[in-house]
């Protein structure tokens, strides 16, 4: 595993997964400025990555991460951050490119505000059974600006949405669960290999056809299934003549494994 000296965020390659790493250990991997901007620089490099099918966003240490150092952080985003350049911006809401690849999230320990949200932003989250979580912002007289407010009530429904955002109260990994923050709550030794297999699983799947699946989704999210819906036959036109396509039919007619390769 490679360690940035500057920003705080590993990163390691296994095979097509990529494994992005929060290490500010000694601060419960608190988002300061240099975390935020190599988290970015991370996923930027991860969406380059053509050999890249599926990124695991994950801590080290006990803690996800105790939410945003606000001393670090408050100047840069009261003046609006700039998003360095091939950076992608995983909440969406600070004005850089998307994914279009997968992202998984595994969470333990403190999961607090940025760390909900970015839960909020991939596409599966896990999270351990000891993880507390707490979109804390109205105690702290700001509100959530990473995403909470647009998605937590699509995925909660508003009054569970509600109860947490207008407190800023604690809640467990049972609510999450409830509320469909999480997808799976594991004990803390079977996080990262569960996660990981989840990864391995999506990994194996065509590229481009778990590409068009996200990107289908995420217009019908954004912009309405009717929307979504004229999208569908030229999606699937273009998939049908790619090289993973053909390769799909052909394992399933000679019953071998499949070998996808992206085009």
């Amino acid at each position: 595993m490679t360690a940035s000296s500057a920003g705080r965020v590993t990163r390691e390659k296994r095979g097509n997964i990529m494994l992005i790493g929060l290490d500010r250990v000694s601060r419960r991997n608190a988002f300061d400025q240099p975390m935020l901007t190599d988290l970015v620089l991370a996923l930027g490099e991860y969406e380059r990555d053509a050999s890249a099918r599926c990124v695991l966003i994950f801590a080290h240490g006990e803690h996800f991460t105790g939410g945003l150092d606000q001393a670090s952080v408050s100047e840069l985003l009261r003046s609006g951050w700039e998003l360095p350049r091939d950076a992608i911006d995983p909440w969406g809401t600070f004005g850089g490119p998307r994914l279009s690849k997968p992202l998984i999230v595994a969470v333990q320990g403190a999961c607090f505000t940025i760390g909900i949200e970015l839960m909020l932003a991939a596409d599966i989250s896990l999270c351990a059974s000891n993880t507390r979580f707490a979109q804390k912002e109205v105690q702290r007289g700001i509100l959530p600006f990473a995403g909470a407010t647009l998605r937590l009530p699509h995925v909660a429904g508003w009054g569970n949405a509600m109860r947490w955002l207008l407190t800023g109260d604690e809640f467990d990994a049972a609510e999450a669960y409830r509320i469909g923050l999480t997808q799976e709550v594991l004990a803390s030794e079977d996080l990262l290999p569960r996660a990981l297999w989840l990864a391995e699983r999506i990994a194996a799947q065509a590229p481009l056809g778990v590409m068009a699946t996200l990107a289908s989704a995420r217009q019908a999210f954004t912009q309405g299934p009717e929307v979504a819906a004229r999208s569908l036959k030229p999606l699937v036109a273009q998939l049908l003549t790619s090289e993973d396509a053909r390769e799909g039919l052909l394992a399933m007619q000679e019953r071998r494994p499949v070998q996808f390769k992206g085009r």
